[in-house]
C-alpha cells in the first residue's frame, strides 16, 4: 500500500526540508523522446511527492546533461501540476547575467513562486570551446556574476533594465539562487553573494559538515543542499560504475579527494533508506536534499519505477524522520 504523503500547500523553492530530484536525459533516446521523458519523469515526480525537479547543463551531449536547462525547467514546469523547477546548476560564463535574469524572471511570471536557479562556473573545456568564451576567464566571470544574478533576481541593481516589469516583481518575491560549491572558498563566496550552497554529489558527509560550517560561519543564510544518488532495491552496479567513471572524467583532484567509494545509498528496505539519507542529512547539517537514480544503462521505465518507489516509499518515511531533527 502507497505511503505516500499529500500536501494541500506547495512548498516554496530551496526550502528547508524540501527534497527534490535531480533528471537527466536517457541519451540512448533522440531528442524528441529525451525531451517527452524529461517533462514525463518531472510530473511523475511531483505527483508521488518530490517538492521540486532539477536539470544541469553540459554541452555537445555530454554523459546525458542537457545544453538548455532553463528552457528545459520551463518545459517540466508546463507538465507539472504541483512542485517547482530548476536549472541547478547552469554554467554562468556562458551567457550574459543580465540576460539570464530576464529569462528567469518571465519564467517566473508564467509560474510564479515555483522558479528557483543554481550557478556554476563550469569545468569541461568542450563547453567553453563551443561558446567561444576563454575558459581561463571562466572563475573571474563567476565571481563577478554570481552576486550581481543574486541581486538583479531580487529586483535590485537593475540599471538598465530598471524598467523590465518582471525584474520588478521580484523586489517583493526574490527568486533564489544557489551556488554549486566544493570548497571552503566556494562557500564564503556564495555567503558573501547572497546565495545558496549546493554540495559535490559524492562527497563525504563529514567534508560535508566542514563547508556548511564555513558556510554558515561567512554569514551564508541560503539553502544548504545535499545531493545523494540513491537506489531502492538491488541495484544496478554496473550502471553506477559508468556514472562514476563519468564524473571522474571532469572533476578535480581537489573534489574527488573527499569523494566516497561509487556515492550511491541503496537498500531494499524503504525505512533503512530513509534512516540512511535523514542520517546523512542531518550529519551535514544540510537544510534540503535533491536525490539522482539516474546513470548511464539505466532506462526510462527503469528511472520512472524508481521515482514512484521512492516517492510512495521512502519520502513519507525520510520526512517523519526528518521533522524530529
Amino acid at each position: 500500500m502507497s505511503t505516500a504523503s499529500t500536501r494541500s500547500e506547495p512548498e516554496a523553492v530551496f526550502a528547508d526540508g524540501s527534497i527534490s530530484l535531480r533528471i537527466y536525459p536517457h541519451n540512448e533516446l533522440d531528442a524528441v523522446e529525451i525531451v517527452e521523458h524529461l517533462c514525463g519523469q518531472a510530473a511523475s515526480a511531483a505527483e508521488v511527492g518530490f517538492d521540486g525537479v532539477m536539470t544541469a547543463e553540459h554541452h555537445g551531449g555530454f554523459a546525458g546533461y542537457l545544453p538548455n536547462p532553463l528552457q528545459t525547467t520551463g518545459f517540466q514546469l508546463a507538465a507539472m501540476r504541483r512542485g517547482w523547477a530548476a536549472p541547478c546548476p547552469l554554467l554562468l560564463p556562458l551567457r550574459p547575467v543580465a540576460m539570464l535574469a530576464e529569462e528567469v524572471a518571465w519564467l517566473d511570471a508564467r509560474f510564479p513562486g515555483r522558479v528557483g536557479v543554481g550557478a556554476a562556473p563550469g569545468s569541461l573545456a568542450l563547453d567553453f570551446e563551443a561558446m567561444g568564451i576563454d575558459q581561463s576567464r571562466m572563475m573571474p566571470m563567476f565571481r563577478e556574476g554570481l552576486p550581481r544574478l543574486v541581486a538583479m533576481l531580487a529586483g535590485r541593481e537593475l540599471g538598465p533594465l530598471e524598467g523590465d516589469r518582471a525584474l520588478r516583481l521580484l523586489a517583493d518575491r526574490p527568486i533564489p539562487v544557489i551556488s554549486a560549491a566544493m570548497s571552503p572558498a566556494a562557500v564564503r563566496r556564495a555567503a558573501e553573494a547572497g546565495a545558496g550552497v549546493l554540495f559535490d554529489g559524492g562527497t563525504v558527509i563529514p567534508r560535508v559538515r566542514e563547508l556548511t560550517e564555513a558556510y554558515c560561519g561567512a554569514g551564508g543564510t541560503g539553502a544548504r543542499i545535499l545531493i545523494r544518488r540513491v537506489w531502492l532495491g538491488a541495484p544496478p552496479k554496473q550502471a553506477f560504475a559508468a556514472q562514476f567513471d563519468v564524473y571522474r572524467s571532469y572533476s578535480t583532484a581537489a573534489a574527488l579527494a573527499h569523494w566516497r567509494d561509487d556515492g550511491w545509498i541503496c537498500d531494499d528496505d524503504p525505512q533503512r533508506l530513509a534512516d540512511a539519507l535523514a542520517d546523512a542529512v542531518i550529519a551535514a547539517d544540510a537544510t534540503c536534499l535533491n536525490l539522482r537514480i539516474h546513470a548511464p544503462g539505466i532506462d526510462p521505465a527503469a528511472a520512472g519505477a524508481q521515482i514512484t518507489a521512492l516517492g510512495e516509499e521512502v519520502l513519507p518515511r525520510l520526512r517523519a524522520r526528518l521533522a524530529t531533527r
